[in-house]
């Protein structure tokens, strides 16, 4: 599961608040999540759509001891690892059977999408296996899995009904991922998203609108609007402002303190959208913005629709309109043809651009994908590059946070920090550009609840998150607001 939404320990708690210690109903069920936040919001359907049919959540002490009916893997595809980690896992997961004949395995998402008759060929004792638009469909199949004692395989290739429109378990009280589109209708050469995703489908704003104000009315204050070119949204609909439509009626909704959203495309990162976040108090200035290359040819090979001069003009426009906005990327080292000049390319443009994070990879070949097809980078090759562009990341990231110290944030806290052992106890969350952050308790003051507001004075900055231990008596600020 993605940790930035909560802690495990949060989750854990969570998980055991909903009755998974108690009666057993159906079974208890597990989902084991790889890959985006897409996934992790697919798996609090599939975790809805099981309770729903009377399935009980397990807590991960009842995973591990293996007292576990249905384990269910929400799987991703967009890099080879992920793959062979899922067969390894489904390997693993045998045990389950040994120690229970009845227990079920499920596997769902992109790769049970991709690949389902090699899943089902390869591991037998998977009961079902179920597709990205197919997750309405598992209860049944491991009802036909009981019968027939058969892997039972339900993959469509169309989508059929908005996965929102089914009930959902959050991970999070306070936290919500809110999906509004589904799918992309970009041809990136290195992509696998539309192979195992379809075709982009926008939801309508008003159900999407009212599924934030459903959320925020149980207690949720922070919301992350998903799609895989979420600033795309709407153009299908024939409304190219849509995006920045949905984000200013955000602001509108009492109660919701925090909006952010997830991936943005460059290409389609307008004005409006700019414009939208700057001027709407609640919507958070962070931004992931993928640029995958500094190199304009290879950009050109991936079919990226943008150039390194536009995507540090956007990027410009960002940082006027939002001084203290925190910008994260996605950047693919050896993509098929990289020169050294063209990965020089890309540190000139890392360097310019000054990220704050970088998710960072060596180019993964995918099936079916025309960058599969071309001439490879050798692997040492991409290895060296990609640790010559960690070093240069991880000097910019620790310079970013160092401008932090000193500074009052206000963190939404999401869990505690630190082993319970830890003589300093703390509590963590994140900023509202996204940061993270965690905070000590003064001596003699209240600590926070999950949930809570804490404003408190950066006094250190590490290498990948903040430190706020402040002390009252030299003027450091701590302060809880409970929303």
């Amino acid at each position: 599961m993605n940790e930035d939404m909560m802690t495990r320990e949060e989750r854990l708690t969570n998980t055991q608040e909903s009755g998974g210690s108690e009666q057993r109903g159906k079974g208890l069920y597990y989902v084991h999540t790889l890959g985006c936040q897409m996934n992790v919001h697919d798996s609090e359907r599939i975790a809805g759509i099981m309770e729903a049919n009377g399935y009980k959540p397990a807590s991960e002490e009842q995973f591990e001891n293996q007292d576990v009916d249905v384990v269910i893997m929400n799987t991703c595809a967009v890099r080879e690892n992920a793959t062979e980690r899922m067969y390894g896992t489904i390997g693993r997961w045998k045990r389950f059977k040994y120690k229970n004949p009845n227990a079920q395995i499920a596997i769902g998402g992109c790769m049970a999408q991709l690949d389902r008759e090699r899943i089902a060929k390869k591991t037998p004792w998977v009961d079902a296996v179920f597709g990205t638009k197919n997750i309405e469909d598992l209860p049944a199949l491991l009802e036909q899995a009981r019968g027939s004692k058969r892997t039972q395989v339900r993959v469509n290739d169309d989508l059929e009904m908005f996965p929102s429109q089914l009930p959902a378990h959050r991970a999070s009280k306070h936290s919500a991922w809110v999906a509004i589109s589904m799918g992309c209708n970009n041809t990136c050469t290195f992509c696998i998203v539309p192979t195992t995703r379809g075709k982009e489908h926008d939801r309508r704003p008003g159900d999407v609108l009212a599924e934030i104000r459903s959320v925020v009315s149980g207690g949720v204050k922070e919301v992350t609007l998903l799609g895989q070119n979420v600033n795309s949204y709407g153009y299908a609909m024939g409304d190219r402002y849509a995006f920045s439509k949905l984000l200013r009626a955000c602001g509108d909704i009492e109660g919701l303190e925090r909006v952010r959203f997830t991936s943005p495309h460059p290409a389609a990162f307008t004005d409006d959208v700019i414009a939208a976040m700057a001027e709407t108090p609640n919507v958070m200035h962070q931004l992931h913005f993928p640029l995958q290359s500094g190199s304009d040819r290879i950009l050109r090979a991936m079919r990226r629709s943008y150039r390194s001069s536009k995507f540090l003009n956007i990027l410009g426009k960002i940082r006027e309109a939002m001084p203290d906005a925190q910008i994260s990327t996605d950047i693919i080292v050896g993509f098929p043809g990289e020169t050294e000049e063209d990965f020089q390319e890309t540190l000139r443009v890392v360097e310019e651009a000054r990220f704050a994070s970088a998710f960072t990879f060596i180019y993964s070949p995918r099936p079916g994908t025309p960058a599969a097809a071309m001439e490879q980078v050798p692997y040492e090759v991409a290895l060296d590059r990609l640790e010559r562009l960690l070093a240069v990341q991880e000097r910019i990231t620790e310079e970013i946070l160092s401008g932090f110290e000193g500074r009052d944030v206000e963190v939404m806290i999401t869990g505690t920090a630190g082993r319970k052992d830890d003589e300093t106890h703390r509590y963590t969350g994140r900023e509202k550009t996204g940061v993270l952050v965690h905070v000590g308790v003064p001596e003699g003051m209240p600590a926070p609840q999950i949930g809570d507001f804490v404003t408190a004075t950066v006094t250190h900055a590490g290498k990948h998150n903040l430190i706020a231990d402040p002390d009252p008596s030299k003027g450091q600020t701590y302060a809880i607001r409970t929303a």
